[in-house]
């Protein structure tokens, strides 16, 4: 598998940070990976390596995250899968599987429901349709912590919800790896990202989705808990649920030749 890194500019003049892994084969299905909240794109590098040559595999940077550039603006589900359609259109892709985690979740239903005839399939990992009534209250307020108190003091909080209790001491390399990436975060964007996930609610797309889709949960996820998964899953015909054991809200990181075996059967299905 060969990789190339680049970058492209959207229409509204944001720089996205991307890269193309090839497969080596012109056959090969299209597969890409939108990350979490506060993180970037090698929260997929453990399911990479697990797919290996076995798919062409787009992975970037969203809007205000990572190496793309931090504007300062209102963000929202459908501006994220505007830049995903841009991109895939700057790399020459008609049409691809989404695979999305959490934010990325959003994302991918968002591109599903506004350009339904490039979504060959959608992954829906540790995600959900919609937070609840609390959300935009709940979201808001951990944004006014981070601003408050530096997103340092976020990190014990947010390792809780990324892994299950047995992973950190076994892997405090990742554990170090993806702290650092959150606390490096602009406090801004951060704040404007937890806006569009209170304010999420994609749930109107489900119905029409005719795509494959594969619904995907820890069982300890309890930022996006399997009781929103079921949701989803109830709401989208034909879609699969999978629940991971002692899963919880980073699957992808924790859980990577799971979320890969479950991204190729989805792939067999398009």
């Amino acid at each position: 598998m060969t990789a190339q890194d680049g970058s492209f500019t959207t229409s509204d003049g944001c720089k996205i940070s991307y890269t193309v892994r090839s497969a080596g084969s012109e056959r090969a299905p299209k597969l890409a990976l939108v990350h979490s909240l506060a993180l970037d794109r090698t929260v997929w590098d453990g399911v990479e390596e697990q797919i290996g040559d076995r798919a062409d595999i787009l992975t970037y940077d969203a809007r205000g995250h990572g190496r793309s550039s931090r504007p300062h603006m209102v963000y929202s589900s459908e501006l994220f899968a505007r830049d995903l359609a841009e991109l895939m259109d700057h790399i020459g892709w008609k049409e691809s599987a989404v695979a999305g985690c959490s934010m990325g979740g959003c994302v991918a239903q968002a591109f599903g429901g506004l350009y339904p005839a490039r979504a060959q399939a959608l992954a829906l990992i540790d995600t959900t349709a919609w937070y609840g009534p609390e959300a935009p209250k709940q979201f808001r307020e951990r944004a006014a912590a981070g601003k408050e108190k530096g997103m340092a003091a976020l990190i014990a909080f947010q390792i809780t919800r990324w892994f299950s209790e047995k992973f950190p001491p076994v892997r405090p390399d990742v554990v170090k790896k993806f702290t650092d990436v959150f606390v490096a975060n602009d406090v801004d964007c951060y704040a404007s990202t937890c806006a569009l996930l209170g304010d999420a609610d994609l749930r109107h797309y489900l119905p029409a989705f005719k795509m494959p889709v594969a619904v995907i949960v820890g069982e300890e996820d309890y930022a996006a808990p399997v009781a929103m998964a079921k949701a989803m899953h109830d709401a989208i015909a034909g879609s699969t649920l999978h629940i991971i054991p002692s899963g919880r809200h980073l699957t992808p990181i924790e859980n990577p030749d799971v979320i890969a075996q479950d991204l190729l059967t989805l792939l067999g299905r398009i």
